[in-house]
């Protein structure tokens, strides 16, 4: 299925999930007053309740959505229709047990959450297209309907029923052709795993070759995009085709590439959770970065937002974010004043065209009892209602000025989920000593790109197509890399980019296998520095370099420079005697070696230095600084605003206009300022001119400039 392309952008919607079936004793009316009093323009239904829609096998009730159809369209709201297919009744439970997801140690996973199901059994998608047919084909055609979500955060679970291994073995025989090949390229002589034909080959639960896991989940992750293509073809038969076709992605799912998957959908939805209060203050501290799914910082607010755009390379739909408190009934952080407008404009700095808030009012039962909505249990407008009534109204002030944004970058980041699932399978790093830690891979691309942040620059992630649209380009822990991305890597230094590569970056091949040549392998020429050791540091060691004393955490590469210049070196009787950090001329450009994780000070210093001098028009061969092509902002041009503050960030982005705006935020309890260089209008204030010179922000405020 091909995509209808982006819609021209009108205005930042705002949105909410409603489900009026789960309230006690609903009051549609009221609900949806109060919503357009809010602004909300956008309701998100209908994906979670199979079995309302169909109580019983071949009876359907689907009239009981249309009052909020209705009514929607009366307050002139928009709705995202959602396929009820991600949480089956328990009539198909019970008709069909085999269809229980089995896990790698062979149990079921058992009935009574959600996504429990295997969603490649015939016997599914002949019950999945039959409700998404009914449900699609009465309301799809209304004239409130946005646009149908398909499924819900696709990828939970790695399926490892039989039927599955079957295909995954046929898979892999049309991959490599025969028996023989996969024990070569997978080096199956090891601990006598070769295997004669394709009914040898064992099931994953018990696999320790990392080729292997790397295949298993490279199928799962297809299995899933699969899932959700043929949702999206069967959807496209029965709504006109100005609908909007997404899903809601939870970019931590096992079981997910979201690049591919997107290919299927008319726009990239996701969640864009985070843990506020004090989490979201502007630490300048070297807290360990925490990895989960929801962000623990605003760089990782901002990192999440940067991932959901890569997804399309193109502008995105916050389809789940706080209202008020988050996860389990322990956790009951509801945001400061002032965070919920921080985090949405956070979004919209880098190209959200929805906040969409989880949910529109707190459950009185069931799993998600203390999830908070933006009305409590009480069902009364409180502090959050009018929080997000007051975006609502600044949303729709900015209209204009936010419609079509497209968010600046001064620094590309390449991601690479092969990479990040063969981390997982052989983690490099322990936290602890002694464990293994398996998210290592999002920790080093995350510890980067808070990096980048602190030096004040943009990041965006970028295929390796695109690498030479920006200045500056980091290949963090890109183990499994492909000859033809580090041909491209080399090309583009050679060209004049500025690259930065980090230990494990080039040590395997797109298999997992560890190359067999001098490290960085295929990167070694243009990085001037080899290594024929590494070794983990079990604690901090100290670091001086680039007129910085810090600390090299968890990793060293023993390097060798062959012509690189050393920038960072150990303070230690061992390893003093190898750089940590080294950097490289080649041709017009410069590659940057990163032998180890370094602490927050020295990272930034990093892309400090590298930053330092470049501008659009000399140091990358003209490139421009934005992830769709237009001219950035932080490299080489006077900015609009300066922060002289560690707890400030700055943001830009430009709109189908033309115009930049910049979106500076005090993450921080205290009054902070910043200088305007030259007069602006506040596009969320009074857009009274603003005279150059100092700019006042409260804590926990934002101001939206032009």
């Amino acid at each position: 299925m091909t995509p209808s392309p982006p819609k021209s952008p009108t205005h930042v919607r705002l949105g909410t999930a409603y489900y009026w079936e789960y309230q006690r004793a609903p009051d549609l009316r009221r609900d949806l007053d109060l919503m357009a009093q809010a602004k909300i323009d956008t309701i998100r239904v209908g994906e979670s309740v199979w079995s309302t829609w169909e109580p019983r096998d071949g009876v359907f009730d689907l009239d009981w959505l249309t009052p909020v159809l209705d009514g929607a369209h009366e307050h002139g709201m928009k709705v995202l229709l959602g396929t009820p297919t991600y949480a089956i009744p328990p009539w198909l439970q019970r008709k069909h047990p085999e269809l229980a997801i089995e896990r790698a140690d062979g149990r079921r996973v058992p009935w009574g959450a959600r996504q429990e199901i295997d969603f490649t059994s015939p016997t599914f998608l002949r019950y999945a297209e039959r409700v998404i047919r009914q449900v699609i084909g009465h309301h799809g055609g209304h004239p409130a309907v946005l646009g149908v979500q398909l499924d819900n955060e696709p990828g939970l679970h790695l399926i490892h029923n039989e039927p599955v291994f079957e295909r995954f073995k046929a898979w892999l025989a049309d991959r490599y052709g025969d028996a023989d090949r996969l024990n070569e390229e997978w080096g199956l002589t090891y601990w006598s795993h070769r295997i004669g034909d394709w009914d040898e080959l064992w099931p994953p639960a018990g696999n320790t070759t990392p080729s292997y896991d790397l295949a298993w989940r490279r199928f799962q992750a297809e299995l899933t995009t699969a899932f959700i293509a043929w949702q999206a073809g069967l959807v496209r038969e029965l709504v006109p085709e100005d609908r909007e076709l997404t899903t809601c992605l939870a970019y931590q799912r096992p079981a997910l590439h979201d690049v591919q998957l997107s290919e299927h959908l008319t726009v990239t939805s996701g969640n864009a959770y985070y843990l506020p209060q004090d989490h979201l203050v502007l630490d300048p501290g070297d807290a360990p970065i925490e990895v989960t799914w929801f962000s623990t910082t605003p760089e990782g607010l901002f990192q999440a937002a940067d991932r959901m755009y890569a997804s399309q390379g193109r502008r995105f739909w916050v389809t789940e974010t706080n209202a008020t408190s988050i996860a389990g009934s322990q956790l009951n952080l509801t945001p400061y004043d002032g965070q919920l407008r921080q985090a949405a404009w956070a979004l919209v700095a880098r190209g959200a065209e929805m906040i969409s808030y989880w949910h529109w009012h707190t459950l009185p039962y069931g799993a998600e009892t203390h999830w908070g909505g933006i009305l409590g249990h009480a069902l009364e407008p409180g502090r959050v209602y009018r929080e997000v009534a007051a975006l609502g109204a600044e949303l729709e002030r900015a209209a204009g000025d936010v419609a079509g944004l497209t968010p600046d970058a001064d620094v590309g980041f390449l991601y690479s989920h092969e990479s990040k699932w063969a981390l997982s399978f052989q983690p490099p790093l322990t936290l602890d000593g002694r464990n293994p830690d398996k998210d290592a891979y999002e920790r080093i691309v995350a510890t980067f790109y808070r990096g980048a942040s602190d030096a004040g620059l943009q990041a965006a992630f970028v295929p390796p197509a695109l690498v030479n649209r920006l200045p500056i380009v980091v290949a963090p822990a890109f183990h499994c890399l492909p000859d033809a991305v580090a041909e491209a890597l080399t090309s583009y230094v050679e060209g004049g980019g500025h690259l930065i590569l980090t230990f494990l970056t080039g040590y395997a091949d797109e298999e997992a296998r560890a190359r067999t040549e001098i490290a960085p392998g295929p990167l070694r020429e243009p990085a001037g520095v080899r290594y024929l050791e590494f070794a983990t540091l079990l604690d901090p060691l100290p670091l001086h370099g680039l007129g910085v004393q810090d600390v090299a955490r968890h990793w060293a590469d023993a390097l060798e420079p062959e012509g690189a210049e050393v920038l960072a070196r150990y303070d230690h009787h061992h390893y003093g005697r190898w750089p940590a950090i080294t950097r490289n001329r080649v041709g017009a450009g410069t590659v940057t070696y990163v032998g180890t994780l370094p602490g927050r000070a020295m990272t930034a210093e990093l892309f400090r230095q590298a930053s330092a001098g470049l501008s659009r028009t000399d140091a990358a061969g003209g490139r421009a600084s934005a992830v769709g092509g237009r001219a950035g902002a932080g490299l080489g041009a006077k900015p609009l605003v300066v922060a002289g503050e560690p707890r400030v960030t700055v943001r830009s982005a430009v709109n189908v206009r033309g115009e930049r705006l910049w979106f500076v935020h005090n993450w921080s309890d205290r009054a902070s300022t910043v200088t305007l260089t030259a007069q602006a209008t506040e596009v969320t204030g009074s857009r009274e001119p603003l005279p150059p010179g100092p700019l006042r922000l409260a804590p926990f405020d934002v101001r939206v400039v032009r």
